[in-house]
């Protein structure tokens, strides 16, 4: 995830959150499709001065949001005092050594006050007596029971007694952990896409089930349909291969006894 969000990036964003093509969104704003598509890219084309501010007034941002420069969409600039920062949390923030985007994007997911609540419960101490006074009970009845039964150390419900004994710093870490793991979710989720995340298939995923398509339905599928799903997953152009390279290629398929129990037609399209 990027610590900071070009202009094409925040465009595209801002016309994605509102559910709008280009087309659609060039009839509301009286912007050609073409400047709005140049936009958007990764070299974007300069914007004039008017369609900067009717794109701002358009998505409700100041200019400076659609520009990057802050992740404000349109309230001032706050004074640190209402903020409560420390000067460290200040200079953390301001150093670049952390990704402040992300860090804008667990804050104020819904999950995250439910997490800060539950640390400072744990942090303050709020229920050690709680469990300090449900593990003394606890003790007290598993010392009577063994007392009176020895016998029932391996019992079923003498085992409850020990699984009731549950520390509170195993019980914080499992509450606070099932918290993380929605919120690191969910914010995976949504940049999946994002073109510097790692996608979910790689090239040579692809190539392979392209391939295993073709041999598993091999119905109307012959030889040349093979090295052409082959070629395209490397970029070569199987049109451009010299006779003698393709008929290379099509020896060296022969040899595969994949290939050959798969059903798919040697012979060559007319």
């Amino acid at each position: 995830m990027k610590t900071e969000v070009s202009i094409s990036e925040r465009l595209k964003d801002l016309r994605v959150e509102k559910k709008l093509n280009l087309e659609e969104l060039a009839e509301l704003t009286g912007i050609s499709k073409s400047a709005l598509g140049s936009y958007e890219l990764d070299t974007p084309r300069e914007m004039n001065h008017k369609n900067l501010i009717a794109l701002a007034d358009f998505y409700e941002v100041s200019v400076d949001y659609l520009l990057g420069r802050t992740e404000n969409r349109s309230l001032p600039n706050a004074p640190l005092s209402e903020l409560r920062l420390s000067d460290a949390t200040v200079e953390l923030l301001k150093s670049g050594s952390i990704n402040n985007r992300l860090l804008c994007e667990l804050v104020t997911h819904e999950k995250f006050a439910e997490l800060l609540a539950d640390v400072e419960i744990y942090v303050d101490g709020l229920a050690a007596s709680r469990f300090h006074d449900l593990k003394q009970s606890l003790a007290a009845d598993r010392a009577r029971l063994l007392e009176e039964h020895p016998e029932a150390v391996t019992d079923r419900a003498f085992r409850i007694f020990d699984a009731g004994m549950i520390e509170e710093d195993d019980f914080f870490c499992h509450i606070t952990h099932k918290a993380w793991d929605a919120i690191l979710h969910d914010i995976r989720k949504a940049h999946e896409k994002d073109f510097e995340s790692a996608p979910v298939t790689t090239p040579a995923d692809e190539i392979f089930m392209e391939i295993r398509r073709i041999v598993q339905s091999p119905v109307h599928n012959t030889i040349d349909t093979f090295v052409e799903a082959f070629c395209k997953g490397f970029q070569i152009k199987s049109k451009n291969l010299p006779p003698n390279e393709k008929a290379a290629l099509i020896k060296i398929f022969k040899r595969s006894p994949v290939i050959k129990n798969s059903g798919i037609s040697f012979r060559r399209r007319k």
